[in-house]
């Protein structure tokens, strides 16, 4: 099974030289709440992965952010999104791109789909230091494998478990109003824009039940992110097609 080596890995590179990410913490009685992100989701449809989230930080009860990011580009063919502590988050998938960038520039090729899923898993797996006192970061990773010619998807668990997902997944605080509605939407032979449509439209209906949860802000334009990975690559869509599916979304949901 193809894997990031240890010589092939940026972060045993750092760690070599006494730089490595450190994801251990203290024993101390103090309580923290740091801001974390909520909902996030993906799909296959006809030519790929859809995938998507809300831009809400939440710290405690109190809203922290409203335009936070929860999903990026891991490379030019794969994606991943987050739900848990925001910041840690960030450094994990700033650390797993850096990864991925550096196997590439060694090997002369990129790491296949599966050899992503599982270094993303044992990267979760590393966390669990953090994990054992509340904070948090689970991830979602979709990829286009140019051998099979389709789009797959990963769900994961807190001590780094890796699922490969036929259809849909979802995470974060919202992940289960999301999957509700996917359940009864979803068809793996939709097209890019009824993908897209279904994406805005699932984190509405999230955001409908789960406080956590951000829905559209039309008054401040602020919308969720949406990306779609296919044969053609990593593509964000354009926020005005992004409005125009939530404000239908948004008609439709009262």
């Amino acid at each position: 099974m193809e894997a990031v080596t240890p010589a092939g890995s940026f972060a045993a590179l750092l760690r070599l030289h006494g730089l490595g990410p450190r994801w251990d913490l203290p024993a101390g009685g103090g309580r923290l709440d740091p801001p974390e992100g909520t909902t996030v989701l993906a799909f296959r449809y006809a030519d790929g992965v859809v995938m998507a989230g809300d831009r809400r930080a939440t710290a405690g009860n109190v809203i922290a952010h409203r335009r936070v990011q929860k999903v990026f580009p891991a490379d030019g063919f794969s994606a991943v999104a987050t739900a848990g502590v925001a910041g840690i988050a960030l450094e994990l998938v700033r650390l797993f791109q850096t990864e991925l960038e550096h196997y590439e520039k060694l090997e002369g090729r990129r790491l296949s789909v599966t050899g992503k899923a599982n270094h993303l898993a044992s990267m979760v797996r590393g966390q669990l230091p953090m994990a054992f006192q509340g904070l948090v970061v689970i991830p979602l990773f979709c990829g286009y494998d140019e051998q099979e010619k389709t789009g797959r998807l990963y769900s994961y668990d807190v001590v780094g478990g890796s699922y490969e997902e036929t259809d849909y997944a979802t995470e974060g605080s919202g992940g289960r109003d999301a999957r509700l509605y996917l359940r009864g939407a979803f068809s793996p032979d939709m097209a890019e824009a009824a993908a897209i449509d279904l994406a805005v439209a699932a984190l509405v209906s999230a955001a409908e039940e789960d406080t956590g949860t951000g829905g559209p802000d039309l008054r401040r334009e602020i919308y969720p992110n949406v990306v779609t990975v296919s044969a053609a690559g990593f593509a964000e869509i354009a926020e005005d097609r992004i409005a125009e599916a939530a404000r239908r979304a948004m008609e439709r949901a009262r």
